[in-house]
C-alpha cells in the first residue's frame, strides 16, 4: 500500500483533518446556502397552486409544509454536528451502513443536484425571454445557457469565499424584491390581510395535493451540510445555520401567501401569481421589480447549487467510490475544481438539449429517499458520537422517525413514472460503482 494516493483507496473515508479545503464557512455561510437552497423559483409560482388547492387554508399549509420538514432537517442537523468532513449524506449513509449504501446516498442527490441546476438554468434564460423573446430559442438561448453555466463555474473555481460573497450579494437582492411585495402589500391592505385566513380547510379543499406541492418550495436545503470540511465549526453551526434558515424562510413564505390572496382575490386562477400580485400593488414597475427578483432568486439557487454539489462528487472521490480526478484539488484556489467544471458542463449538456424534463420527476423521488435513508442513520451513528458539544435532539428516537414517516407519506404521493426513473438511476449508479471500485482493487 506504501506511495498510493488515499484517494485511490477503495472502502475507507478518508479521516476529516486530512482534508485540504480551507474552514471559511459560519453562520451566516450556513445560513445563506440552506435559504438559497430554500428559496429558488418555486415561492414564485406556487401561491396562486396553493390558493387554487386550499383556498383560504392555504396559509396554513406553508406552515404544515414546515413543520413536515422540520424533523427531518433537526436530524440533518444532529449528523452534521457530527462530522466535520465534506460530504453530509454521503458521510453519515457510509459510517452507519458502509460504502455502498453511501455512494447511492451520495448519487442520488447528485443527480437530483445537477438537474435541478439545468432546469433552473432553463428557468432564468426563459425569465430573460420576458423582456427578450428571442433568448428562449436558437444560438441566443445557447449562448445564455453556456455564459451562466460557464460564469458560475468560474466563480466557484476561483475561491469558495468569493462565491459565497457573491450568493450573499444574490440574496440579498432577492430578500429585497419578495420584503419589499409583502411590505407594500401590508402597508397598503393593512388588517384585510389577516381576514384571507381560514383555520379550516374550506369544502372542495384538496389539502393533500397541496401539501406536496407547497413542500417543494421546502427542500434543497441539505445541500448546506456537504460543505461541513469548510465550516469553522460545523458542531455549532451546522444546526444554527439550517433552523434559522427554515424559520426565515416559513416566515417569509406565510407573509407572501397571505399580501398575495389579498392583493389578487382571483390568485388560484393566476399562472404568474407574485407577478400579478405586484402588478396589482405598484403596476407595471411593480412586475418589472418582482422579475428583477426572480432573476436573482434563480442565480442564487443557481450559485448555491454550484458550490455545494461539486463538494459531493470530491467527498465521494476521496472516499474512494469515484476517479481520484474528481477529488483534486487546485493548487492556487484551493477549491474542488474538476468536480466544479464536470458539473457544469453536464448541467449546461442537460439544459441545452432539454433532456432534464424527463429526469425532474424522478429528482422529488431521489430526494425523499435521501431523506429516509439519512434519518434512519441517526439511531446507528448517536451512540458513536454524542457528547459535550454535540447537537443531539430530544424525544430519544421520535423525531428521526417522524421525518421517516414524513417522507413516506410524501413519496406515496409521487408518480410511478418516478419509481422507474429512480429505480434506473440507481442501477446505473450502482453499476458505476461496481466499475470504479474493482479498478481500484485491481490497484492494490
Amino acid at each position: 500500500m506504501q506511495g498510493k494516493n488515499l484517494v485511490d483507496m477503495p472502502d475507507k473515508p478518508v479521516p476529516d483533518n486530512l482534508e485540504k479545503l480551507p474552514r471559511n464557512l459560519g453562520v451566516w455561510g450556513i445560513w445563506l446556502l440552506a435559504v438559497n437552497g430554500f428559496i429558488g423559483a418555486g415561492i414564485f409560482g406556487l401561491p396562486g397552486g396553493a390558493a387554487r388547492l386550499a383556498g383560504d387554508f392555504s396559509p396554513i399549509v406553508f406552515v404544515l409544509c414546515a413543520l413536515l420538514i422540520l424533523p427531518v432537517m433537526l436530524s440533518f442537523a444532529e449528523l452534521a454536528s457530527y462530522f466535520r468532513g465534506t460530504g453530509g449524506p454521503v458521510r453519515y449513509a457510509s459510517e452507519a451502513f458502509g460504502p455502498f449504501l453511501g455512494f447511492q446516498a451520495g448519487w442520488l442527490f447528485y443527480i437530483a443536484r445537477v438537474v435541478g441546476f439545468s432546469a433552473n438554468s432553463v428557468l432564468l434564460v426563459d425569465s430573460i425571454g420576458y423582456f427578450w423573446h428571442a433568448a428562449t430559442h436558437g444560438i441566443p438561448r445557447i449562448a445564455l445557457l453556456a455564459g451562466i453555466c460557464g460564469g458560475l463555474v468560474a466563480i466557484n473555481v476561483v475561491g469558495s469565499m468569493r462565491a459565497i460573497r457573491s450568493l450573499a450579494t444574490l440574496t440579498v437582492l432577492k430578500f429585497a424584491v419578495l420584503i419589499l411585495v409583502v411590505t407594500v402589500g401590508m402597508a397598503m391592505l393593512g388588517g384585510h390581510i389577516l381576514g384571507q385566513v381560514s383555520l379550516t380547510p374550506p369544502r372542495g379543499a384538496n389539502v393533500g395535493a397541496a401539501l406536496v406541492l407547497m413542500v417543494y418550495a421546502y427542500v434543497g436545503w441539505e445541500a448546506a451540510v456537504i460543505p461541513a470540511g469548510e465550516a469553522r465549526n460545523p458542531e455549532r453551526d451546522m444546526p444554527r445555520g439550517l433552523l434559522l434558515g427554515l424559520v426565515s424562510v416559513s416566515v417569509l413564505y406565510l407573509l407572501i401567501q397571505l399580501v398575495s390572496m389579498a392583493a389578487v382575490p382571483q390568485l388560484g386562477f393566476s399562472s404568474t401569481p407574485l407577478l400579478d400580485v405586484a402588478a396589482a400593488l405598484m403596476g407595471p414597475v411593480g412586475a418589472g421589480i418582482l422579475m428583477f427578483g426572480v432573476v436573482a432568486s434563480v442565480g442564487g439557487n443557481l450559485l448555491g447549487t454550484i458550490f455545494a454539489t461539486p463538494r459531493l462528487s470530491y467527498s465521494l472521490a476521496m472516499d474512494g467510490s469515484l476517479p481520484p480526478w474528481f477529488a483534486r484539488v487546485h493548487p492556487r484556489f484551493l477549491t474542488p475544481a474538476n468536480s466544479i467544471v464536470f458539473q457544469g458542463v453536464v448541467s449546461f449538456l442537460i439544459a441545452a438539449f432539454g433532456s432534464f424534463i424527463w429526469l425532474a420527476a424522478a429528482t422529488v423521488l431521489a430526494r425523499l429517499l435521501l431523506y429516509i435513508l439519512t434519518c434512519a442513520t441517526v439511531p446507528v451513528l448517536r451512540p458513536r458520537h454524542a457528547g459535550p458539544g454535540r447537537f443531539v435532539l430530544p424525544l430519544g428516537y421520535l423525531i428521526p422517525l417522524l421525518g421517516i414517516l414524513a417522507s413516506v407519506w410524501l413519496m406515496l404521493q409521487v408518480s410511478r413514472a418516478s419509481f422507474v426513473l429512480t429505480g434506473v438511476l440507481v442501477i446505473v449508479g450502482s453499476g458505476l460503482y461496481g466499475l470504479e471500485r474493482w479498478r481500484r482493487r485491481r490497484l492494490v
